[in-house]
């Protein structure tokens, strides 16, 4: 049986995955009508419950060793913040949660940020290295971790507004961890 990364089409479709996320990672950050556009969307409740679903097929791509899945599902996760229209009416929770990350992201960037920051590449790359390696106890683990940090990061930012990240995080890991859990007993399974 062929390993997935021979197929020859996987080798493009990862490049492109990349271009495509550094482009909009760069999109993000040089145009501000840009920027407002997808942050507006981003009030849309669905954009914060559909985001930790896409670490289901991030693991799966990455048991399956499959680097145009891993990309591809990460440029997905990325755009799926403006994937929803606008609400009419954004919750203040949410809207005064979302003024804060946007501040965040365009405000000066010194030595700490750019560690916290760091901490999402490095936990994804931990937890496409569990599930490379078929280790289902330290994927979940570092889910876990996922999890935990960015409802930290949401109090430690946000203040009162951090808890409209509580809900879709809580229930996202929980269907994440479920769903791997099943998936990964499946795929042992039939080998």
């Amino acid at each position: 049986m062929k390993k997935e990364n021979s197929k020859p089409y996987n080798t493009f479709l990862a490049v492109a995955f990349s271009v495509l996320t550094l482009l909009f990672i760069m999109l993000m950050f040089i145009s501000p009508i840009f920027f407002d556009w997808a942050f507006a969307r981003h009030h849309n409740p669905w954009s914060w419950y559909i985001r930790p679903l896409f670490l289901i097929p991030f693991c799966y791509f990455a048991y399956k060793r499959s680097w145009s899945g891993i990309l591809g599902t990460l440029f997905l996760l990325m755009t799926s913040m403006f994937w929803f229209p606008a609400p009419e009416a954004a919750n203040d929770q949410v809207s005064s949660f979302l003024l804060m990350e946007k501040e965040y992201l365009t405000g000066a960037w010194g030595w700490t940020k750019v560690l916290i920051s760091l901490l999402i590449p490095a936990s994804l790359t931990i937890l496409g290295m569990a599930f490379w390696k078929r280790s289902l106890w330290l994927g979940i683990s570092v889910l876990v971790f996922i999890a935990a940090a960015k409802m930290l990061w949401s109090f430690a930012f946000g203040g009162a507004s951090g808890r409209s990240v509580m809900i879709p995080a809580i229930l996202g890991l929980i269907v994440c961890i479920v769903s791997i859990y099943i998936g990964f007993m499946k795929l042992e399974k039939r080998k």
